[in-house]
């Protein structure tokens, strides 16, 4: 029977710099590690203290597993001083991810913000992987400037597949950047989707969720077909500690992923 409690040990193989705060960390398993999209891993440094994050990688992958990290507390600090080599622990994967099978058939319009499009890129990959059983995908991106993009490589080749659809925008300009200005509701209007037919899923600090989901519900987006990426002050990752208590629910363990109709009349939600 697993130990839900033990890490498995990983080595740090790559270490990707994507913005001037946002690195993506490469880690080879010892062990095969598989998870959902949209579940997430609770990543230690040994001797040194551990902290919660949503890979961002291929989940077919069982071999390595990316995680894309913004630099902000403790662990976070460390992890982008760390080299190349060292070992890491994994331990979950936890929580409930996205249901793929409720999203047959229709289309999918993901939005992201800033370090928010790290755990909406494994769910970008799953779709790929079956793009045919989806209507089509629609992936409206903003970061603050051009510079705050993260995987700028990577989204100009996902917009050459099949059946996808994507539009980045950022806050502010530079000299040399062709895209949308503006704030990330402004690539809402117009979307190349049927509302009847789509769900939308939103990932993103939790000011832009607030607006963007407000602007789904004035599009018409039915609640229970808005998905959220609750990932609210997650510790344990197993519903023992209380940090992540949102309303009844816990999030680490019955979600990050809710729906907006699960949500509804719980306060400070986007706090």
């Amino acid at each position: 029977m697993k130990n839900i409690y033990r890490p498995i040990e990983g080595i740090l193989e790559e270490i990707i710099t994507e913005t001037s705060n946002i690195k993506t960390f490469v880690i080879r398993s010892k062990e095969d590690f598989s998870f959902r999209a949209g579940q997430f891993i609770e990543l230690s440094i040994p001797g040194i203290g551990e902290a919660p994050f949503t890979p961002s990688s291929d989940p077919n992958v069982k071999e390595k597993i990316d995680v894309t990290v913004m630099k902000a507390g403790r662990v976070t600090s460390l992890l982008h001083s760390a080299q190349k080599n060292i070992s890491l622990g994994i331990r979950g994967p936890y929580g409930k991810g996205y249901p793929l099978e409720k999203f047959f058939g229709k289309d999918v319009l993901i939005i992201g913000g800033g370090v928010g499009l790290a755990p909406l890129r494994s769910l970008l990959f799953s779709l790929f992987a079956q793009i045919d059983k989806y209507n089509k995908v629609v992936l409206r991106y903003g970061a603050r400037s051009p510079a705050d993009i993260v995987y700028k490589q990577a989204i100009p080749e996902w917009a050459k597949l099949n059946k996808v659809d994507i539009m980045t925008t950022v806050d502010v300009g530079s000299p040399d950047w062709q895209g949308n200005v503006g704030l990330i509701t402004t690539v809402l209007n117009d979307l190349p989707v049927d509302v009847k037919n789509a769900v939308a899923i939103v990932c993103g600090p939790p000011i832009m969720m607030k607006f963007v989901n407000l602007k789904l519900l004035d599009l018409g987006f039915d609640p229970k077909d808005i998905y959220l990426s609750m990932e609210k002050n997650m510790s344990c990752g197993l519903g023992k500690c209380g940090h992540c208590r949102l309303g009844k629910y816990y999030t680490c363990k019955d979600g990050p992923v809710f729906t907006y109709a699960q949500l509804q009349g719980i306060n400070d939600i986007w706090d």
